[in-house]
Order: structure tokens, then C-alpha cells, then sequence
């Protein structure tokens, strides 16, 4: 079988910082990565990676909206030719001149919330062709009725950012940047986020545009089997017509259902550590993939029941490959060190 784990997240994004490393035990991932081939690129979101992984061009926007649009408005009788825009709620927070977002990741939202939010800009909105569905609590879409010209940036790019310069580009790009404003006075004045702020949680005072485009055509992929709990690469498993299963718990029960084939293992459970720097969580979310993954596979490497395990890490500095198969075991010279190592710019 071949494995490959999509772990984005893995090394610390702050370089020079050996201490965040220091008293964990990764002996089995230290291992797997210093007999492995390694090779690097440019850095990549996690969407960008996945569309490419299954052949999904990029459009103005990497194309999420209608691409999960088959997921979350599936049986809703939704125009899925169309254009779709994704349009998220988050929360913004002034620093020092700075427009700092937060996504959902740091506040909840019911989809009752999300309704009444949305109700409120669809009367502001309707008159212009406008539509806001919340489809999901935390995943709004824009229904538009002719494609605009205007390019986003992806919101899991965003997390922690000053958004000031990061607004959407384009032709029609200050229509937009008119409407973002409108938007958060619309939800600034709104009495459920007085509500909410009441109750010590976080204001929903913005949206986050992004993830536009048209369905795309032939969404290929080369793995047998999804395993993951990420709701954009179930989408694109559904799309594929790739059999997509929940994250398991561990290697263990994931061996126990695998069949033969070329297996893709999505593990994201870091990433939203590393973006809002929590260490705390980080490091014992790493200890946890050490004893649930790491050493049952390289155990499975070493009895040749995997026949290739390829890592690949997403980081803000770039992508690592690290391909192993178990004729790696045998050099010796390649002694494992530790994961601070890695995560070096």
C-alpha cells in the first residue's frame, strides 16, 4: 500500500525556536523523516494543494465554493452551474492600525445565528441579485448572477493576517470593498451580536469573501481511498467519486479497514495550532500523532506492509515532501534529528 499523509502544520512556523521542540518524544517521526527523500516547494495553502492534487485548475479563485457546494447544498435543488462565491463569517480586531481576522476555528456560530445574519443582508442585498445562503454555520455562500471580475484570497491564508492590503483584486474590485464595508456596519449594528458579546463571545462583525468559480469538469485523483474529517477534501472526494471515510482514530484501526492502494490520510489537526501560535495545544497535539500514527507506521514500513509512506507538510515558509519506502530503513548513515531541524526557513 501506498500512504500519503497530508499533515499541514507539522513544523513550527517560527524558525529558531528549538525550545517549542524541546522534552517531546518523536522518535518514529524523527526516524521516518531522516531516512526519507525530501524534496521542497513553494508554499502552498491547503485548498491550492488539494485542488492540484486532483487536477482542479485554478479560475480567478481556486474554486471551493462550488466545489463544496456539491456537499453542503447537495439535495437543496441549488443551480450548480452557476457562479459561487464563499462569503464566511469572522471576526476583525484593530491592533495598532492593523484589521486582524479570526475565523470559526476561535468562536462558535449556530446555524440559527447564521440564519439571522444572513436574513439581514439578503434584505439589504436582494435588490442588487445578491443572495447569501447559510448553508452550514460557518460556511456562507453567495449566489451572483454573472461572474464578477474580481480575485480572493483564501481565508485559511488569512487567519492571524492584517487584511488591510489583502482584499479582493480585480476590475470590480472596489464595488467589492464597498460592500465589505457596508457589511460590517450592517453587522455591527445587529442585535445578536450585542447578544453575543453579552456573553463574552466574539462579535460576527465581517464576512470573508473567497473561493469563487464554476463548477469545474473531470476532478480526477490518484488515491483509492480518502481518509479524512477536512470538509473541502471530502468535497473533493465526492466529486471524484473517490470512497472517502472518516479519519480514524489511529494507524491501528485505519490498517484493520484499508484495502490495497494508493491511500491519501489527511491529518490537520496542528494547523490551526500553528496559525493562532498556540504552542500548548501544537505540542500536545504532535505528542499524540507520535503515538497514534507515526510509530504504528513505521512499523508497518518495517514488516513491508506499506510499500511507500510519503509526508507532505504544509507550512508558511513551504512545502516538504519526505518519501520513504522500506529499502530507506537500511541507511544507516542517516541518523534522525531533531524536528526543530526541519522546520527551518
Amino acid at each position: 500500500m501506498h500512504i500519503h499523509l497530508l499533515i499541514p502544520g507539522l513544523f513550527w512556523p517560527e524558525a529558531g525556536r528549538p525550545e517549542v521542540y524541546s522534552d517531546l518524544s518523536l522518535s518514529a517521526l524523527e526516524v521516518i523523516l531522516a531516512k526519507s527523500r525530501y524534496t521542497e516547494s513553494q508554499p502552498q495553502g491547503i485548498e491550492e494543494w488539494l485542488c492540484r492534487s486532483f487536477g482542479v485548475s485554478k479560475q480567478q479563485d481556486w474554486p471551493v465554493a462550488p466545489i463544496m457546494l456539491q456537499l453542503d447544498g447537495a439535495g437543496k435543488g441549488f443551480d450548480q452551474n452557476g457562479y459561487w462565491l464563499r462569503a464566511d463569517p469572522v471576526h476583525l480586531r484593530i491592533q495598532h492600525n492593523h484589521m486582524l481576522l479570526a475565523d470559526s476555528q476561535v468562536f462558535s456560530i449556530s446555524l440559527k445565528e447564521s440564519i439571522q445574519f444572513t436574513d439581514t443582508l439578503n434584505q439589504y442585498y436582494s435588490k442588487n441579485g445578491i443572495l447569501f445562503l447559510p448553508l452550514h454555520a460557518d460556511r456562507w455562500y453567495v449566489r451572483i448572477p454573472k461572474i464578477p471580475s474580481l480575485q480572493t484570497r483564501l481565508l485559511s491564508e488569512m487567519i492571524g493576517k492584517n487584511i488591510n492590503n489583502l482584499l479582493p483584486l480585480g476590475k470590480e474590485s472596489s464595488a467589492w470593498h464597498n460592500i465589505f464595508n457596508e457589511i460590517q456596519m450592517l453587522l455591527h449594528q445587529h442585535p445578536l451580536n450585542q447578544e453575543r458579546e453579552e456573553h463574552g463571545e466574539l462579535a460576527i462583525n465581517s464576512i470573508w469573501f473567497w473561493g469563487g468559480g464554476m463548477m469545474p469538469q473531470n476532478i480526477r485523483s490518484t488515491f483509492n481511498q480518502i481518509w479524512c474529517d477536512h470538509p473541502f477534501t471530502h468535497a473533493l472526494a465526492v466529486a471524484s467519486g473517490v470512497n472517502r471515510h472518516p479519519l480514524p482514530p489511529d494507524a491501528k484501526a485505519w490498517q484493520h479497514q484499508a484495502i490495497p492502494g494508493n491511500h491519501l490520510i489527511v491529518l490537520d489537526s496542528l494547523w490551526g495550532r500553528t496559525q493562532y501560535r498556540n504552542i500548548y495545544e501544537w505540542r500536545e497535539y504532535l505528542g499524540s500523532l507520535e503515538k497514534n500514527w507515526f510509530i504504528p507506521l513505521l512499523e508497518a514500513m518495517k514488516k513491508r506492509i506499506t510499500s511507500q509512506l510519503t509526508i507532505t507538510v504544509l507550512n508558511e515558509s513551504g512545502i516538504k515532501n519526505f518519501i520513504m519506502t522500506p529499502n530507506n530503513l537500511w541507511k544507516f548513515w542517516a541518523r534522525a534529528k531533531s524536528l526543530s531541524n526541519y522546520g527551518q526557513n
